[in-house]
């Protein structure tokens, strides 16, 4: 039996591995994903039932997606010395998940943008923290809409 007289950890990755895009990449998904949805036509096969179960279940599984990037990111990162300087966070954290939460239980693309949005507050607030400046980009992902990245 090994025995240790002392044990030290860290976080769950490496250092400096966070990285907002992902949640953001998965916040664009859902708003892509809703307006697919919407642009089908009423399902009348059972072939356009299970394409729109696909989507439904692809909107969803993104939007799950957002709230584990971003619990990941809140809980790992986010130390007391970035909480100081950006006490917001646990409540932009929670409007995120509920937002998601929405994003799952129902169609709107306007749940979608807002949840987008959250995400880049997020995400400005993350680089923010590490001193690195951000700016404004169009994704080149459909539905082609701005994200925050750093400059």
């Amino acid at each position: 039996m090994i025995k240790f007289s002392s044990v030290k950890a860290h976080c769950d990755i490496p250092c400096k591995v966070y990285d907002p895009y992902i949640a953001q990449y998965a916040a664009l998904s859902v708003i892509r994903l809703i307006d697919l949805i919407e642009e089908m036509p009423e399902p009348n096969t059972k072939s356009d039932l299970a394409k729109l179960s696909r989507l439904v279940e692809q909107k969803e599984e993104h939007a799950h997606k957002v709230k584990e990037e971003v619990t990941t990111i809140w809980g790992d990162y986010f130390k007391q010395a970035q909480i100081e300087k950006f006490p917001g966070v646990h409540e932009l954290a929670h409007s995120i998940m509920m937002s998601a939460s929405k994003c799952k239980q129902e169609l709107s693309r306007d749940n979608g943008v807002e949840l987008l949005n959250q995400v880049n507050e997020f995400a400005e607030m993350f680089w923010k923290s590490k001193d690195v400046k951000t700016k404004v980009a169009t994704s080149l992902n459909l539905p082609n809409l701005d994200i925050v990245i750093p400059a």
